[in-house]
């Protein structure tokens, strides 16, 4: 795929480094499936948003992204952003760090939005961490892209993802590269927020914009399975789990396909 006038600019050397690395063994390694290309702009302030069942899940989401010509910019949690090598290598990648549960937190909110009004590509995990659904559905998401996306008024485009944790299960380290696995990335068109916009943002609206952009995604998800959905989302503070995070769950050993 031809790379389009987005990401042929000038991009620091931590984006350039990581394509440069990653990409020709995604190719390589993984068969893909990718839809729905033609619901990401082209250019001006987008967030996309996507599933989180494996750790593998940021590289295939942001493989199909610079596929489509656009530059990534993730919301990453912020010690990563102290590891020596890693660290550089994001703040060179103008990546977001999100400082969670301190006097810090805002700033990624801050930092995202003026990233989309400055016409860049912002991604959003809105489960805030691998999913812990038992079977791997979407769960609960949080506000932060329907905040970002009602403060900027841009586009949330959903893109689902399914496949990735056949090589790279949750809560373990051990690749399954072969057989050779598919990853299936699909994007849909943007979530219809139109109406919301105009209201007041308190938590009523925060929650109905975010509960649009999960049913959007577990839409997408649930083709790509060929499942049926469940019809109410995993909700770890109900279940007594951390909402954020590593948990002692059970290593994915046999993960459904």
């Amino acid at each position: 795929m031809a790379v389009r006038a987005e990401t042929s600019g000038r991009l620091g050397w931590g984006y350039r480094a990581t394509v440069l690395a990653v990409l020709p063994l995604l190719r390589v390694l993984l068969r893909r499936d990718w839809q729905g290309g033609e619901h990401l702009p082209r250019s001006g302030g987008v967030v996309a948003v996507t599933v989180h069942a494996s750790n593998l899940d940021p590289m295939t989401f942001a493989h199909f992204v610079h596929g489509h010509g656009r530059v990534m910019r993730f919301m990453a949690k912020s010690s990563l952003f102290r590891a020596p090598f890693l660290g550089a290598l994001l703040r060179s990648a103008e990546q977001i760090p999100v400082h969670r549960g301190t006097e810090d937190a805002s700033q990624a909110f801050t930092s995202a939005v003026e990233a989309v009004r400055a016409g860049q590509l912002v991604a959003v995990f809105p489960e805030g961490t691998l999913t812990r659904d038992p079977d791997l559905w979407p769960m609960r998401g949080k506000t932060g892209a329907a905040r970002i996306a009602l403060a900027t008024g841009a586009p949330v485009v959903p893109i689902g993802q399914w496949g990735a944790h056949e090589v790279l299960p949750r809560y373990t380290k051990r690749l399954r590269l072969f057989p050779r696995k598919t990853v299936h990335v699909w994007a849909g068109p943007p979530v219809d927020l139109d109406d919301l916009r105009a209201r007041p943002v308190d938590t009523d609206v925060l929650r109905e914009a975010t509960d649009r952009i999960m049913a959007a995604l577990v839409t997408i998800v649930a083709e790509q399975r060929g499942e049926t959905p469940p019809t109410t989302l995993f909700d770890p503070r109900a279940a007594g789990l951390p909402e954020t995070g590593r948990y002692d769950g059970p290593a994915d050993e046999a993960p459904p396909s």
